[in-house]
């Protein structure tokens, strides 16, 4: 009888422990909500490697940043390791992205277009304001992306979540 008491008492605390939120947690979503003010446009410091979230005239956000590979200078050229520089919009959100969650900027525009194209050259695209994700992580360094705005990903799930396409993107030297 004290036997079957204890086996009894044993399976119940296997049963609480494991709805304790022990193996069984889900894992935390990367997508978050956001009920701040709207974010008006991003603003992002080259030589300060600094990116800010506005809301009218005020700062709401500002983060640390890595870009690409060759960070001086405005990307011309596909595969020259610059991050542009000029006025872009948010153009698509990407919640697959390989470097966690990205947004999408509109490079390239019409001049940079024609630019490129008056050197034989492409202009390159694909620009993003991403996350590390496996790869960032594994690279650990300064300015690793191929022209890129890079956050950590904890920053892309609140940057996802704030911005919404159509906001200016202003990238200064």
């Amino acid at each position: 009888m004290i036997r079957a008491i204890r086996a009894g008492i044993a399976v119940i605390a296997v049963f609480l422990l494991a709805n304790c939120g022990g193996d069984s947690a889900q894992p935390r979503s990367k997508f978050k909500s956001y009920n701040g003010p709207p974010v008006t446009q991003v603003v992002v410091k080259k030589g300060e490697r600094k990116m800010y979230m506005v809301s009218g005239t005020q700062v709401i956000a500002s983060y640390d940043v890595n870009l690409g590979n060759q960070p001086v200078g405005a990307k011309q050229f596909e595969g020259d390791g610059k991050t542009p520089e000029g006025m872009y919009f948010i153009d698509r959100k990407n919640p697959r992205s390989r470097y966690h969650l990205s947004v999408g900027i509109s490079y390239p525009a019409a001049k940079d277009i024609a630019y490129a194209a008056s050197m034989g050259l492409r202009p390159g695209g694909d620009i993003m304001i991403h996350g590390l994700g496996p790869d960032g992580r594994m690279l650990n360094r300064p300015d690793w992306t191929a022209g890129c705005i890079a956050v950590n990903d904890e920053e892309i799930e609140d940057i996802f979540a704030m911005l919404n396409t159509g906001v200016p993107v202003f990238i200064y030297p």
